[in-house]
């Protein structure tokens, strides 16, 4: 099953997600795709460390999430995924983007079936903020877009977090 978490930066959806994380079906595995670029992100990305257990291991996939979402299937229990916008940042940089995008939307398909494992997916929802000046910015910002509604389609639950408080937009 796919649960898609979005809202706008520092809405508390990785906190939402990670309540839902913590309560969903073991093994516990967490993909952070956040890469520390400077000294606020990795204050950041510490604290998401402290609020996790311990002892659920965590991997930086990269450019490879697809990959390690296709062999963890295997395994069951539930993967966190945070965030896909870092994840696709990368990406684009790396000039991999739609190459890559392809692939995570074929990987998660096989998550979308009743049997499936949980797969839990945090990102920034690109429709919040003011259109971007410059255009790379505003082709990041379509890509995004673009994604989070191709995860939704796949995805049983979709929520959008706005000052804390989860919004249900799909599942029950």
């Amino acid at each position: 099953m796919i649960r898609l978490i979005l809202g706008g930066d520092k809405s508390g959806k990785s906190a939402h997600a990670l309540e839902l994380f913590l309560a969903a079906p073991p093994p516990l595995r967490v993909a952070a795709m956040g890469l520390a670029l400077d000294f606020a992100f990795r204050e950041q990305i510490a604290v998401h460390r402290r609020e996790r257990p311990p002892e659920i291991p965590v991997t930086e996939p990269g450019l490879e999430l697809p990959r390690f979402l296709d062999a963890a299937r295997a395994k069951g229990g539930t993967i966190l995924v945070d965030s896909l916008d870092f994840w696709l940042f990368s990406c684009a940089g790396a000039g991999v983007a739609d190459e890559k995008v392809q692939a995570l939307l074929e990987t998660l398909a096989g998550y979308a079936g009743p049997d499936a494992p949980e797969c839990i997916l945090v990102s920034v929802e690109a429709g919040l903020g003011p259109l971007a000046a410059d255009a790379a910015s505003r082709d990041f910002l379509r890509r995004l877009a673009a994604l989070n509604q191709a995860v939704a389609a796949l995805a049983a639950d979709a929520r959008l977090v706005v000052a804390g408080l989860p919004i249900r937009l799909k599942g029950a």
